[in-house]
């Protein structure tokens, strides 16, 4: 299993006690698997940046196996996929991608990770819950949306 700085969630009610209690922060979940290459990639920069943004940000890693729930609400089809939450309210961020609900992919950099958690802090101290990424659209990981209609 894969050492991460980053704390966990594992079950639902961690997952809901972490949204309905984080209060004037950004609530950054990451979910992944920990053995995954990607996800590791994405957790050490996150783990990175995780204590220049104590002011800003609470970050946590949570395993897909743990979340059946919340991957399918928040249709987790490919990891790592990370989601941003500020006083209870799922943040939208316009990635340059059709899935403007989460992040697919990782970030490259902890100074990447900053710049989106700075974005997301003060849009959200705005009001704002859609808001525009400030990374590269280019560099954006670019996945076809498939939709069931039942």
């Amino acid at each position: 299993m894969a050492f991460s700085e980053l704390p966990s969630l594992k079950s639902k009610s961690e997952i809901d006690e972490a949204i309905m209690n984080t209060k004037d922060l950004v609530l950054v979940l990451r979910f992944g698997k920990e053995d995954d290459g990607e996800c590791m990639k994405l957790d050490h920069v996150l783990s990175k940046a995780a204590p220049l943004l104590t002011n800003m940000a609470r970050i946590y890693q949570i395993d897909v196996k743990s979340s059946e729930v919340y991957n399918n609400y928040f249709d987790i089809s490919y990891i790592p996929a990370t989601i941003f939450f500020f006083n209870a309210q799922h943040i939208r961020i316009d990635w340059g991608t059709p899935d403007q609900t989460k992040l697919i992919g990782s970030l490259s950099s902890k100074q990447e990770v900053i710049d989106v958690v700075e974005t997301v802090f003060r849009g959200a101290m705005k009001g704002k819950m859609n808001l525009t990424s400030p990374l590269d659209r280019s560099t954006a990981n670019h996945y076809d949306m498939l939709y069931n209609n039942i």
